[in-house]
């Protein structure tokens, strides 16, 4: 038994659309969001370091590039599918808990077995690269949802999508990383030409209200 059902999956990542069920103007799959994230978590990174603070990257990097590999096995769920109910959330978790396990019991060589929990595991917890890695992945659904704002994508889901991805960013404000994207990344994005400009910075503007620290 070889590696070659988890190399298969990374062409099912491929095949797999975010934000199913929307009109879109660019479609993105899994295996472009999980490189992207990666990328993105490599420059937080960088700030994060900068900042004087260690960064284990080898973590980093597991946890970025696996972090939505198990969709393979039950795609990707809308978010307001996923989050409906605390049951429903928690019954999803446990069916992609049991078939990833089962995938790494029947799939994964044994000397790679324990290497794989590891990977395939929650990578959002509260280790640096965990933090880094809840920001890096809305940073890329802010982009996404961005991308079709800018484009004039009439579906309101995509301001909903901005906003949520703001909102959990803003969460972990006090990451030096974090004060850098505010401060440096977003205005340039905000300063982008598109006909609903002002709409966006309008939202932008009442999201971060909205999370200010004495609030």
């Amino acid at each position: 038994m070889g590696m070659h059902q988890f190399i298969q999956g990374l062409s099912n990542l491929e095949t797999l659309r975010r934000a199913p069920g929307f009109f879109k103007y660019q479609e993105h799959s899994v295996a472009a969001h999980s490189f992207k994230v990666a990328e993105i978590a490599q420059m937080l990174g960088d700030v994060e370091e900068l900042a004087g603070n260690k960064v284990n990257w080898q973590m980093l990097y597991e946890k970025s590039l696996n972090h939505d590999y198990t969709e393979r096995f039950i795609g990707d769920i809308k978010t307001p599918v996923k989050y409906a109910t605390p049951t429903l959330r928690h019954m999803l978790a446990d069916v992609e808990a049991t078939m990833t396990e089962n995938f790494i019991k029947n799939e994964i060589p044994r000397d790679f077995q324990d290497r794989y929990r590891r990977r395939l595991s929650e990578g959002k917890d509260e280790t640096l690269e965990g933090q880094i890695l809840s920001v890096a992945d809305k940073i890329d659904l802010l982009y996404e949802g961005f991308g079709e704002i800018e484009k004039g994508n009439p579906e309101q889901v995509f301001l909903d999508i901005y906003s949520e991805s703001l909102s959990t960013i803003l969460q972990f404000r006090n990451r030096p990383s974090v004060r850098y994207f505010l401060e440096e990344v977003l205005p340039d994005m905000l300063d982008e030409k598109f006909a609903s400009r002002d709409q966006l910075a309008k939202l932008t503007k009442e999201t971060m209200a909205e999370h200010e620290p004495n609030k």
